[in-house]
């Protein structure tokens, strides 16, 4: 971890269609998170914020402008490397789970390990506390199918944090979600957060994310809008 911000961006643009008509998704955007973090990117759709995420998790560049995470420099970054960053540096939750429907939950949630070429005895001792961690420890061996739509998120939780790290970045991670699965899952992140001080960085319209989220930074046509402060959690 590095001793300033674990995401640093400065003048971050991304323009779609440049060869035709040009959509600006992001202008000019600077942005500091600091280790730890527990952040939700607020605004309407078509605001700029999962192209923000994509780009700090390395999955695309920008046109223009400085991206720093974990003390990489990733505007330029090539494609395998990018892809080395993420597998070390980056979780994701994403709003439609991505869970591999073959796969028990415990399978899922290990599979960043095993790309990772760890052993079974250390994915077992990541991963099975992690699951109980979450509410799941007797639903490990089910398949996706098999669970509800807050459990399966739960699951994909515990693979982006399985592998310890930097920053989890969740791209609307309620959106599929009731009202209570959306709390408890809030909660589940919340108190992971808290106790093993991952750095999270959310993307939601969702009321109950962002009354959730210790900051809030506000994107409205690919600029931040402004800051505000948020309900802090219990």
């Amino acid at each position: 971890m590095t001793d300033g911000p674990v995401i640093r961006l400065r003048g971050v643009t991304k323009v779609y269609g440049q060869s035709g008509v040009p959509v600006h998704a992001l202008r000019g955007v600077d942005l500091d998170v600091a280790p730890g973090e527990f952040t939700t990117l607020a605004g309407p759709s078509g605001s700029g914020k999962t192209t923000l995420l994509n780009i700090i998790g390395a999955l695309d560049h920008p046109t223009a402008g400085e991206v720093e995470v974990a003390g990489r420099d990733l505007a330029q970054m090539h494609r395998g490397d990018a892809a080395q960053f993420r597998l070390d540096h980056v979780g994701f939750v994403f709003q439609a789970y991505n869970l591999v429907p073959v796969l028990t939950a415990y399978e899922n949630a290990e599979f960043t390990l095993l790309l990772r070429g760890a052993p079974p005895a250390e994915r077992k001792g990541i991963v099975q506390p992690l699951l109980q961690r979450v509410g799941l420890g007797d639903m490990m061996h089910r398949k996706p199918h098999e669970l509800s739509g807050g459990q399966q998120q739960r699951v994909a939780v515990v693979r982006a944090l399985a592998t310890s790290p930097s920053i989890v970045l969740a791209d609307e991670p309620t959106a599929n979600l009731d009202s209570e699965s959306s709390e408890a899952l809030l909660v589940v992140m919340a108190e992971l957060n808290r106790d093993l001080g991952t750095t999270f960085l959310f993307s939601s319209h969702d009321p109950v994310v962002i009354e959730r989220a210790r900051r809030v930074v506000e994107l409205l046509d690919g600029r931040v809008d402004g800051r505000r402060p948020a309900a802090r959690l219990p």
